[in-house]
């Protein structure tokens, strides 16, 4: 059986951190044949969609490329980082046909094209805190009235890029919210901020719809507000807790109807922050420090 994995540059991938990396050494530890490519692989001739991939000797080495039809492939796993600029897009409507002619591609590619990360949470306002959404400074001060600190992020940020913690409307802010929304051009996303950040921004798995026992909960440093481990955050890995575990389920149902079976949520506090399902991370961490494997339970349910 044979799986290809769509991912950023094959060299540059970490060894020791990517998710990725982790999920192609399941398959060939379960005597699967696993491939790589890139999205400008992907092309269409006679009406399939093929790909120039490579076959993955081992975590560190590549094989020949050649032209394989997405329809010999039992899966295809879209694991592209962000941005979702043009050339991704591009990228999921081939994936989407390549569906449409047999191949199991995950996450659903129809899906990824529907819901932005950062807006995908919106969808269940019970579990997220204040957030306003426009390009009018205006109306995001005004927002900012009411929340001793706001967080503002762009709608296509990853890592912790792009987010800033306004604890006024003073100049510098001004200056911050011009650039974010070029002069008022381009949406962004303001949300109250949580002081419970200092505690962790929980990392959840949702695989196959429930959500992984294990957590990792990533923990701001040197007195820096943002958690992600791009940005500097320390990984440290919990058991899930009971709050946690109901925004999963109840997301995890959503999920699974729209195809999207590996998801990572963010939760601050009891407070859902953002739903990841193009490239989702956090999974060699998790079983670095616990021994538990969150990619096995993946494959298990396929």
């Amino acid at each position: 059986m044979k799986s290809l994995f769509i991912t950023d540059t094959f060299s540059n991938l970490n060894v020791k951190k990517d998710t990725s990396i982790l999920m192609i050494e399941e398959v060939m530890n379960l005597g699967n044949n696993a491939y790589q490519c890139e999205i400008n692989d992907l092309f269409i001739k006679k009406g399939l969609v093929y790909s120039t991939a490579s076959e993955i000797i081992s975590t560190n080495k590549l094989g020949k490329k050649s032209e394989i039809a997405l329809s010999k492939f039992q899966y295809a796993f879209m694991r592209k980082d962000p941005p979702v600029d043009e050339n991704f897009i591009n990228a999921l409507h081939l994936l989407s046909l390549a569906e449409n002619q047999g191949t199991k591609v995950f996450n659903n590619p129809n899906s990824i094209k529907q819901f932005n990360e950062k807006i995908f949470a919106l969808y269940f306002k019970e579990f997220i805190p204040n957030t306003f959404v426009s390009s009018n400074i205006s109306k995001i001060k005004d927002f900012m009235t009411n929340n001793s600190s706001t967080i503002v992020k762009p709608f296509d940020g990853m890592g912790g890029s792009s987010i800033y913690k306004l604890d006024d409307a003073n100049q510098d802010s001004l200056k911050i919210l011009e650039k974010l929304t070029s002069n008022e051009k381009t949406l962004i996303i303001a949300q109250e901020f949580l002081d419970e950040i200092y505690e962790g921004d929980v990392r959840v798995l949702i695989i196959n719809g429930k959500p992984f026992q294990k957590t990792l909960a990533r923990i701001p440093q040197d007195g820096n507000f943002k958690g992600n481990l791009a940005a500097g955050g320390k990984g440290v890995v919990r058991d899930i807790t009971k709050d946690q575990q109901y925004i999963a389920l109840e997301i995890g149902k959503y999920l699974m109807k729209k195809g999207i079976n590996f998801a990572g949520i963010d939760v601050i506090g009891d407070r859902l922050t953002e739903i990841n399902i193009t490239s989702p991370t956090c999974a060699r961490e998790i079983l670095d420090q616990s021994g538990e494997n969150p990619v096995k339970e993946y494959f298990k349910g396929l």
